[in-house]
């Protein structure tokens, strides 16, 4: 079991940037893949940036390039460090853990069921 709980979220005018930071539990956290997700009002929840277990990256099309997704190990910590914010990025974002399977260190699991544990969730607004 892993609990995760992020922070960072908060009201941002354009342009602006954010870090956003997932704190895990447990003593394993280097053999998770992490990963961020958002969900806006009304909207089906999307994947936003992974961070497998050997530090490779992978983005949605719609934040590469602005956001950048990090882990510390030592910490127990993922972070997301989102510039150069657009309205359309408001949502609640979510930190999730992919638990240590067979797979090799360098997948990068993309979809949220790949995932088995889930963060409360931040929530990020971006004012025009």
């Amino acid at each position: 079991q892993v609990q995760l709980v992020e922070s960072g979220g908060g009201l941002v005018q354009a342009g602006g940037s954010l870090r956003l930071s997932c704190a895990a539990s447990g003593r394993t956290f280097s053999g998770y893949a992490m990963g961020w997700f958002r969900q806006a009002p009304g909207k089906e929840r999307e994947f936003v940036a992974a961070i497998n277990r050997s530090a490779g990256t992978y983005y949605a099309d719609s934040v590469k390039g602005r956001f950048t997704i990090s882990r510390d190990n030592a910490k127990n910590t993922v972070y997301l460090q989102m510039n150069s914010l657009k309205p359309e990025d408001t949502a609640v974002y979510y930190c999730a853990a992919e638990p240590p399977t067979t797979r090799s260190s360098y997948y990068t699991p993309i979809n949220g069921r790949e995932y088995d544990y889930w963060g409360q969730g931040t929530q990020v607004t971006v004012s025009s």
